[in-house]
């Protein structure tokens, strides 16, 4: 997955819940130095009870924004989707540099 575009990360979702797999997945698939390579993460953990639908919002250095929805998509669709946007990002910049 490329990451290098992505500048911040906002989840929030109950751990214990099923429902959150794909969100659960898609943080542990973030690179260890992403915080220090200037991507903000950020992430709310509901109680156990909650009822509420996991969330992950994505933002990228060109401005676009992402919700995504983890129980619909699951962890292949929501990289997917990222990776798609990244991919255009990266011939922007590729075709910018060379």
């Amino acid at each position: 997955m490329i990451t290098r575009f992505i500048t911040e990360v906002n989840t929030k979702f109950n751990p214990f819940s099923m429902r959150s797999r794909a969100t659960r997945l898609f943080l542990s698939s973030l690179p260890p130095n992403a915080r220090q390579n200037g991507m903000q993460i950020n992430t709310t953990l509901l109680p156990r009870t909650s009822t509420a639908p996991p969330t992950l919002h994505v933002k990228f250095k060109d401005g676009k924004e992402m919700n995504l929805d983890g129980e619909k998509l699951g962890i292949k669709g929501i990289i997917e989707e990222v990776d798609r946007h990244s991919r255009a990002l990266q011939k922007q910049a590729d075709l910018a540099d060379g």
